[in-house]
């Protein structure tokens, strides 16, 4: 089967290897349970939940003990069998830790997903636009969504705490919220992950440093990102209310 008659295949990378100080002590928060459910867990059934996922690799922490934990995680909770799922070890960094994930991926697959855990209600309707938009053409695609609050931009915070100098205020109409999966063309994100090497918040950063386009489809509220006490409690909210509508 030629290049161009092969169909593309499509696998998610879901780093989770943070420990999520800012939600409190307690277990790593891709750990953290949502409606009796590990975070986790909804975040990869959030992936296969697509029907071009036939992947999902899951970065757990570096150390033996938690990778065991993943591996059952995964094993006791129903997953859809459609879609092969691997365990491996992660790095000291979220950008050690995809490299790690990308470097798990199997030949023949063609676009890559990077997923947070932390937001596990992600729709699958965000998920496949995101494929689709790669599948089209573009290197690199993130959703996000335009900003609800004006943004300031602040000198450095000062040593002795006290108020911070407003310097300018960015259009807000340019401006978006980005989130994930972001979804990449696996030699781009490869290229990248070999070529930068300044510690960056997300993939999409390090392919606009390659200088190649990223381009951004619409993302979802309900794809926010779990990391303050509060956000468990609207995360749970979401859930209560998906299980009013939809059964489940």
């Amino acid at each position: 089967m030629s290049d161009e008659t092969r169909p593309s295949r499509t696998a998610a990378v879901i780093p989770a290897a943070g420990r999520g100080v800012r939600l409190g002590p307690g277990a790593p928060k891709a750990l953290r349970a949502l409606n009796g459910t590990p975070m986790l867990i909804h975040a990869v059934r959030a992936m296969a939940a697509s029907r071009s996922v036939s992947l999902v690799v899951v970065v757990a922490p570096p150390d033996e003990a938690s990778s065991a934990e993943v591996k059952t995680l995964l094993a006791d909770h129903a997953l859809p069998e459609r879609t092969d799922f691997v365990v491996v070890p992660g790095g000291e960094s979220r950008q050690e830790s995809v490299k790690l994930g990308l470097d798990a991926l199997p030949p023949g697959i063609d676009v890559v997903l990077v997923h947070d855990a932390a937001r596990p209600l992600v729709p699958v309707d965000t998920v496949d636009a995101v494929i689709e938009a790669v599948r089209e053409g573009a290197p690199a695609v993130v959703p996000a969504l335009p900003l609800a609050d004006t943004v300031k931009q602040v000198e450095e915070s000062r040593a002795d705490g006290g108020p911070e100098l407003v310097v300018a205020t960015p259009e807000r109409a340019r401006l978006r919220a980005v989130q994930t999966p972001q979804g990449f063309d696996r030699g781009t994100l490869v290229r990248a992950h070999e070529t930068v090497t300044d510690n960056v918040t997300d993939d999409a950063s390090m392919v606009e440093q390659l200088g190649e386009p990223v381009v951004v489809v619409p993302g979802h509220e309900e794809a926010f990102k779990v990391t303050r006490p509060l956000d468990l409690v609207l995360a749970e909210a979401v859930l209560a209310r998906r299980r009013a509508n939809d059964g489940f």
